[in-house]
């Protein structure tokens, strides 16, 4: 898929490039209108879905969340989705792929497997060191 050069496109790449955090078209709405503040969130969902649909980007739906983030990192890895804040983390992991899953969960099923998605829950640090902040903060009081 082509897509012609636009300066709202190349503003929203530059976005997500610069980030790790996995936003989402709001906050690439709200970023990328500082510059262009005439843009449209619609124009931003647009432009994200386009760039995923080319492969440019990635485009994750993380079934707790409810709502599309966007990955400027379109290798292979796992993430993890923080329970408390909702944040989306990559995680470290040497390895990418699990063929095995996708053999077990062929057996005995006739239709076809083309792939699985993965993510990984919990809470992340700073939401660990928040609760121990106020848990400090309760063994202050008398």
């Amino acid at each position: 898929m082509t897509m012609k050069y636009s300066r709202q496109r190349a503003a929203i790449l530059s976005f997500l490039q610069s980030r790790k955090d996995h936003p989402t078209a709001e906050l690439v709405y709200s970023n990328v209108k500082e510059e262009f503040p005439k843009i449209s969130l619609g124009t931003v969902y647009r432009n994200l879905n386009q760039l995923a649909k080319a492969g440019i980007i990635a485009k994750h739906s993380f079934g707790v969340l409810g709502i599309d983030h966007f990955d400027y990192n379109i290798s292979p890895h796992f993430h993890f989705v923080c329970n408390r804040c909702h944040a989306v983390i990559d995680l470290p992991m040497a390895c990418h792929d699990f063929p095995e899953i996708e053999a077990e969960a062929s057996k005995g099923f006739d239709g076809l497997i083309q792939g699985h998605r993965l993510y990984f829950c919990g809470i992340c640090k700073n939401c660990l060191d928040q609760n121990r902040g106020h848990d400090h903060e309760q063994d202050q009081k008398p």
